[in-house]
């Protein structure tokens, strides 16, 4: 409350004492026997009493304030060469400190050696199981480090159908080794976090990979000279997913919760199958495969795509207005399209089933920016046929999620944008019934 306040409602405060009555009376009949300095000495007395008194309030009130532990630290700025120093070197001995929490290969080989020693008999098949006494005592012998998983919530989270109550140790062990590796990797990654936020901006996702490659054998093959190509390839995923709002920053935490990253650590076997190596987006033959088509797409050799160089993506089938909407609503520059765009591009064209491919596309085909493909949006590219296939809540306009709970998206997406898409669409039924006939062709001879 303000001081002015105070004093205002006390000299405006009734008092009915006949002594304080008297004395007030004798103080109005001296009033006027009172000079005018005395006057303003009386008023400032005053003053320091009431704002004394606020003053002590408000220094009761910082006092209570100050039990509230301290929540925010703001972060150094760009000049602050020392803050920033301190803070690295900090986050450098906490994640230290954090490793040296987690299992070595000594560690874990003991643990598989205890749980062994501790089996529950009888075995199901070759698999061998342990009962929850028997749990305990291996938890008591392996170490404070393994305590946090010998606990009895592990133990009933592991638990099915066995009518003995028992774990399989197998699935035990393996829950102990995700874990270690998912710590070990949050540590990994946090060595890149540079903001120290738990999250990773592009460069320091690009600076995690390229280090990364040398122990990868499946990439041993690639020449130094593709790998800032292929760091972008496999960047370009990550963010492509985990970042649909384009902040240019994706958590930690989901970079460890997708599969991209088991995806990435794969290309570690050595032995690794052809099949495999084909459908993963980060292994050397995929990579080369899209910067290869890049490449040949490219007919002017300038490093851009223009409009008439894409038309020729895939089967070359993509509708001109289609293309029209690519360049009007993706990054290009002076009119062409740089490698990392044309990677969201075949991203969204190679995964049309999930919903940040969905995304982006559906952008695409929205031209008037409602957040809907209404009558217009859709005969722009086709018909009306496309809202039987989805069924919208709302017949007169398609909403992202509509397009997504319908499970038509990928076939939806193809006839709007690929002229071959279209032709399979409306042929179908002949394409189905020429199959047949071929297929009781080959059953007669």
């Amino acid at each position: 409350m303000d001081w002015k306040e105070v004093l205002r409602r006390r000299l405006a405060t009734p008092n009915t004492d006949p002594n304080r009555q008297l004395k007030l009376y004798g103080a109005k009949q001296d009033y006027g026997k009172k000079s005018e300095q005395e006057l303003k000495d009386e008023e400032m007395d005053l003053f320091t009493k009431y704002y004394s008194e606020w003053k002590g309030g408000r220094k009761n009130i910082n006092e209570f304030y100050k039990m509230i532990p301290r929540f925010y630290y703001r972060l150094p700025a760009e000049d602050e060469v020392l803050l920033q120093k301190l803070r690295e070197e900090s986050r450098a001995v906490f994640l230290q400190r954090k490793s040296r929490e987690l299992l070595d290969n000594e560690e874990l080989q003991n643990l598989w050696f205890l749980l062994d020693k501790h089996q529950t008999p009888p075995m199901i098949g070759e698999e061998a199981m342990i009962n929850y006494e028997n749990f305990l005592k291996v938890g008591e012998k392996a170490g404070p480090k393994c305590k946090q998983f010998f606990t009895a919530k592990v133990f009933a989270k592991l638990l099915h159908t066995d009518s003995y109550g028992r774990i399989s140790i197998m699935q035990f062990f393996n829950y102990v080794m995700r874990k270690v590796w998912l710590h070990q990797t949050r540590i990994g990654l946090s060595l890149y976090d540079v903001a120290g936020q738990g999250y990773l901006r592009e460069s320091d996702l690009e600076n995690y990979i390229l280090e990364l490659i040398p122990t990868l054998p499946q990439l041993d093959g690639l020449e130094k000279s593709f790998y800032s190509f292929y760091v972008c390839t496999a960047v370009r995923k990550f963010f492509f997913f985990l970042d649909p709002l384009r902040t240019g920053k994706i958590k930690i935490q989901d970079i460890l919760a997708c599969s991209f990253l088991d995806d990435l650590l794969e290309l570690r076997d050595e032995e690794l199958s052809k099949e495999s190596q084909e459908t993963n987006w980060f292994s050397a033959p995929s990579a080369l495969r899209v910067y290869g088509q890049y490449l040949n797409l490219d007919k002017d050799h300038n490093g851009m795509l223009s409009k008439e160089e894409l038309s020729r993506y895939g089967t070359a089938t993509m509708t001109n207005v289609f293309l029209d909407r690519v360049f009007q609503e993706c990054l290009t520059y002076d009119g062409e399209m740089d490698y990392k765009t044309y990677l969201d591009f075949v991203l969204a064209l190679e995964n049309r089933k999930e919903p940040a491919a969905l995304q982006y596309i559906f952008k695409l085909l929205d031209i008037e920016n409602k957040g809907y493909l209404n009558v217009f949006s859709l005969n722009y590219f086709f018909r009306d046929e496309i809202f039987d296939m989805v069924k919208p809540k709302d017949p007169l306009k398609i909403s992202l999620q509509d397009l997504i709970n319908s499970n038509q998206g990928d076939t939806v997406t193809t006839i709007l944008i690929d002229l071959n898409g279209f032709w399979t669409y409306e042929n179908r039924e002949a394409l189905v019934a020429n199959d047949s006939e071929n297929s009781a062709d080959l059953d007669d001879t």
